[in-house]
């Protein structure tokens, strides 16, 4: 008797353990250590079986990427959208940010922290297209954030591409270093409970950011 072949459904039920295991596993041991055989040992199933949903472990660490980022895209766009005043907006912003990068660790670290591959080491091999629609992913935050920024432009400051783009620096880069200082748990050498000043961390930030734009204004007028 021919064997039932899985609906769509099964079939991206079965992709989704598999992504959810597989990031856990290459958290534990690391992207060079992490192989498809070992992850076919961790859930249970034959390499071959595990190989009809995914070519490779680079593939497999692509939609992985390319998921956490659609995750943190949709956190993001639900932040840009919860106040009509700009500079609210921003803190929303922050706010699910750090929330993503503290509550959903594993695909944080494979996002931004650690040593793996990027789009370019991608480039001229036959997952070029996959590391294309990682990257694009990957941009519509930054572009979401950056058009929350422009619009701080209603409330009275004058904020030039250049000024946005450097805001998103300034906003990714103190973001981060607290998130990737928590994960890591390098933060507990300096402070006993790190996650306790979190809302003081977003609070300074918050304040950081209004300083920048103050600038911007005073710049332009000056």
């Amino acid at each position: 008797m021919p064997k039932r072949q899985r609906t769509p459904e099964e079939v991206e039920a079965i992709k989704e353990r598999i992504l959810r295991q597989a990031v856990d596993l290459m958290n534990r041991v690391g992207f060079q250590e992490f192989s498809m055989r070992r992850l076919a040992r961790e859930i249970k199933v034959t390499p071959p079986t595990l190989y009809s949903y995914f070519h490779d472990k680079d593939e497999l660490y692509l939609c992985i990427l390319t998921e956490g980022f659609s995750r943190l895209y949709d956190l993001v766009l639900k932040a840009y959208g919860s106040s009509a005043k700009p500079l609210e907006r921003m803190k929303a912003i922050a706010r699910a940010y750090m929330d993503f990068g503290l509550n959903c660790a594993h695909f944080y670290n494979l996002m931004f922290t650690w040593h793996v591959p990027k789009y370019n080491d991608y480039l001229g091999t036959r997952l070029e297209p996959a590391a294309q629609v990682e990257l694009e992913t990957s941009l519509q935050v930054a572009s979401v954030t950056i058009q929350a920024i422009k619009e701080c432009v209603d409330e009275g400051y004058a904020v030039t591409e250049g000024d946005a783009r450097f805001l998103l620096v300034y906003y990714w880069s103190t973001l981060h270093g607290y998130i990737a200082g928590t994960n890591n748990t390098l933060l507990t050498y300096m402070h006993e409970n790190p996650s306790a000043v979190k809302e003081r961390m977003l609070s300074l930030i918050d304040d950081g950011f209004v300083r920048e734009i103050l600038s911007c204004r005073v710049s332009r007028t000056c």
